[in-house]
């Protein structure tokens, strides 16, 4: 998955009251890969993400992959952003990311909705991950929103992108055509971003067929709901 990411991290380079509204194609993508979200953090801190999954064709994977996502700077080198995984006891490194370029963690969060879409759908991941790219150029909803953290409400934007809607190949992807990526962002949240989700909605009205979120959990606390 390191080499992945670290594809995604390559196009990043190259590449009041409750309101909605459209964001224009570039604008997408500057929200959702803003630089400079790590610059004000403490090279001493650490963001925890929990991180829960749910996959009705795959739950023992999905339980797996359910834990924390911890970010902290590299020890020998506070210019890189280190992102590791924990589920229970055990952990895994998943790579260290230049800080400059912002917080490592939407990389990681879209790389693993494309890797978990490629294992249910048994599609091509190369084929879900460009369309993802071109997803990020196009317009998208845009929320003002307020969202919990810590003991306070905080002024954010929920911006939700629709990867496959007018995808010719939408009958082959065993529902998750219909998948819904959102991003919550907020300027008073450490990182930028408060939360990711990615939903495939049962269009019959039962349990969703895939569940992918990231929460930032609040220094010394839970996850906020």
């Amino acid at each position: 998955m390191r080499k992945t990411i670290a594809g995604l991290a390559a196009a990043a380079l190259v590449l009041g009251g409750t309101a909605s509204a459209d964001t224009e194609g570039a604008e997408t993508y500057d929200m959702l890969f803003r630089s400079g979200t790590l610059d004000e953090l403490p090279r001493s801190a650490m963001l925890v993400y929990a991180r829960e999954v749910a996959n009705r064709a795959n739950p023992e994977a999905a339980a797996a992959a359910t834990g924390e996502v911890e970010l902290r700077f590299a020890a020998d080198d506070p210019t890189l952003a280190a992102l590791r995984f924990t589920h229970g006891d055990s952990f895994s490194a998943i790579g260290s990311f230049p800080a400059e370029v912002g917080n490592p963690v939407i990389m990681y969060f879209m790389e693993t909705v494309v890797r978990d879409m490629a294992e249910t759908a048994g599609g091509s991941p190369f084929y879900i991950r460009n369309r993802m790219k071109e997803a990020l150029l196009r317009p998208a909803s845009l929320e003002a929103v307020e969202v919990e953290f810590g003991a306070d409400e905080v002024q954010a934007q929920a911006l939700t992108l629709h990867p496959f809607k007018d995808d010719p190949n939408r009958a082959r992807m065993q529902g998750f055509a219909d998948l819904e990526v959102t991003v919550t962002m907020s300027d008073e949240v450490p990182g930028w971003y408060h939360a990711l989700s990615a939903r495939v909605p049962d269009l019959e009205g039962g349990a969703p067929i895939y569940v992918s979120t990231l929460k930032l959990k609040a220094p010394g606390g839970e996850a906020e709901p």
